[in-house]
């Protein structure tokens, strides 16, 4: 058994983990400063006997004599991370150094929930590891994708010079239940809109792709990565499979048997135009891959989000 401490553990992503770590028999520091994460996510563990929750921002120092720390602690969508992204900078700089302070001090390893918007608007498709990125530094969408940046920077510095144990997951698109109402997070939209039967917006002409990872694969990656030895990453976790934004949209009308019409926006600024997870590592280093089907996946959130609303 580990003490695990997962910050933003009240999130969507965070509170599916902290579920895994428990049903694994391990005992959870949960901290969040619910900003982004709800304590209904993990109200199903607040009396469990080896679940611990701390209502707490993650720029503040924190100590606790822990084994693993899982950094999830940041906003992940960008109508949350733009609407104070001073703050957003703050919370994956002064964060991560945060848990690395911490990990330095008890010896603790440390996973860091990074992004595939490290890679920006890539100029190379598939994105794989080695491939730096295409990030405009000042964009409205930097905050997030420059801090998650920093954030690797910091981690691999703290490796070399205070040898830290560290563990780096690029993220891509992950879905699920549990996935907050209003984020603007595209399959949440969808769903939602289709379910009561409001037009389906799209942000451009609809051609622009991303690859959805539904929220167990994800899971098991992550610990995965985190249980691996002699590696620190970055590593690809995402599901490969790739579906521009009108086949999503469409898919979504069709399972949900919905009226609703597609309606075209102008373009988001900055906006990446492609996106697809090369897993080739994964698969090597972890003997991972994603098992759910997109179309699987989606019934289990469809479902999900007709009992929330």
């Amino acid at each position: 058994m580990k003490k695990v401490l997962v910050t933003g553990g009240a999130g969507f992503v965070g509170s599916h983990l902290c579920d895994r770590l428990i049903r694994d028999g391990h005992e959870v520091i949960c901290l969040d400063n619910l900003f982004t994460g709800s304590q209904k996510n993990i109200q199903h563990l607040i009396e469990h006997p080896n679940f611990t929750f701390i209502k707490r921002d993650i720029q503040l120092p924190f100590f606790a004599k822990v084994d693993w720390i899982f950094n999830l602690a940041c906003p992940a969508s960008p109508v949350h991370y733009q609407h104070d992204p001073v703050a957003t900078v703050r919370t994956n700089v002064l964060g991560i150094m945060t848990c690395l302070d911490l990990a330095k001090v008890t010896g603790a390893r440390l996973l860091q929930a990074s992004t595939s918007e490290v890679y920006g608007d890539p100029e190379q498709h598939p994105q794989n590891e080695k491939y730096w990125g295409n990030v405009n530094p000042i964009s409205r969408r930097a905050c997030y994708d420059e801090g998650k940046r920093c954030a690797e920077t910091l981690c691999f510095d703290y490796h070399r010079e205070f040898g830290v144990d560290v563990k780096i997951v690029r993220i891509f698109n992950t879905y699920g239940p549990r996935m907050a109402m209003h984020d603007g997070r595209v399959v949440s939209n969808f769903i939602l809109q289709a379910l009561r039967g409001e037009d389906i917006t799209i942000y451009g002409d609809g051609s622009y792709t991303r690859s959805f990872q539904y929220i167990d694969d994800l899971i098991e990656g992550m610990m995965c990565m985190m249980q691996s030895e002699n590696f620190t990453g970055p590593v690809n976790i995402g599901n490969p499979g790739e579906f521009s934004i009108l086949e999503l949209a469409n898919m979504v009308v069709e399972m949900t048997g919905s009226s609703s019409k597609i309606t075209h926006l102008p373009a988001v600024a900055d906006d990446p135009k492609q996106r697809r997870a090369d897993i080739a590592l994964a698969k090597e280093k972890l003997d991972w891959e994603p098992t759910v089907q997109l179309h699987d996946g989606l019934f289990k959130t469809i479902d999900y989000f007709k009992q929330v609303i």
